[in-house]
């Protein structure tokens, strides 16, 4: 018997059409009258109230960003940036608070030299969210990962096809021994975290790390606080945060502090974490 795949591009489910035909017919008269519900009691209205009032303050304290509505600029012939996160300047960082999360495209034929960043001293992590790149002189595909440490110039990017790669910045300083690092998607593997979850551990240093997560359609991570901010990005599928949907390119930074009380997928979902090496369950 041949073990199931664990490639989460054969086993991520397309998320449903909400305008799908059988649904619409469903919606529409005479049905649609049988969907309205009769007028809760006023206990049961304050609970409802009071739950959506705690649902809202939660949700104020996370910074989501939705792909399709962040803003583009230009970076070189070819080569957009949408800013997901950017630290407030002059205001002591969190634990695990980056300084600055983007989403980079390169069109077809172009590159991106990392040095017109203008500051070699940060912490870089990159991760390939589609297609293929060349980075200097190593071909890179869909979920490779590549960590510059402080200090170490980043080769220059280029892409035949056109490449989607997300760039994490952080003032995290290099230690004796820090090298450039590279993981292969096609190499790594998908060791299993808990039933319905496999995690793949990119990077840690201190408690925190990079992490990509696979988790089958169904999967549940239970309430959990955040020692360390905890990034989410979306790369494949689509995922619920508490009361908030993510789907693919969105993303979503919870200071440390803060907790989620139940994260789930219907779809099966591929994520990239950076927060806590070991989840705070409560």
């Amino acid at each position: 018997m041949s073990k199931p795949s664990t490639d989460p591009l054969m086993t991520i489910r397309p998320a449903p059409d909400p305008l799908a035909h059988a649904l619409g017919t469903l919606l529409a008269e005479p049905l649609a009258q049988a969907w309205q519900a009769p007028e809760p009691p006023a206990a049961l209205r304050e609970r409802l109230t009071d739950r959506l009032a705690a649902a809202r303050l939660a949700e104020a304290a996370m910074f989501t960003v939705r792909r399709r509505s962040a803003l583009r600029h230009t970076l070189a012939p070819g080569v957009t940036a949408q800013t997901l996160y950017r630290a407030k300047a002059g205001q002591p960082l969190r634990p695990g608070e980056p300084l600055g999360a983007t989403l980079i495209e390169l069109a077809a034929g172009t590159s991106f030299d990392p040095a017109t960043l203008n500051n070699a001293s940060l912490h870089r992590e990159w991760l390939l969210l589609s297609r293929s790149a060349m980075l200097g002189g190593e071909s890179l595909s869909q979920r490779d990962y590549h960590v510059t440490p402080a200090g170490h110039a980043s080769a220059q990017w280029s892409s035949a096809g056109g490449a989607l790669l997300f760039l994490r910045e952080s003032d995290l300083p290099a230690q004796q021994g820090d090298q450039p690092l590279t993981v292969r998607d096609a190499e790594a593997g998908w060791p299993e975290f808990v039933p319905g979850i496999r995690r793949r551990v990119l990077w840690q240093r201190d408690g925190q790390a990079a992490l990509l997560y696979f988790a089958e359609a169904g999967a549940q991570v239970p309430h959990h606080r955040h020692g360390h901010d905890e990034e989410c990005l979306m790369v494949q599928g689509e995922l619920f945060l508490d009361d908030i949907l993510l789907q693919t390119g969105d993303y979503q930074l919870a200071p440390a502090g803060s907790g989620h009380t139940l994260t789930e997928t219907d779809t099966g979902v591929v994520i990239y974490a950076h927060g806590d090496l070991d989840l705070q369950f409560v």
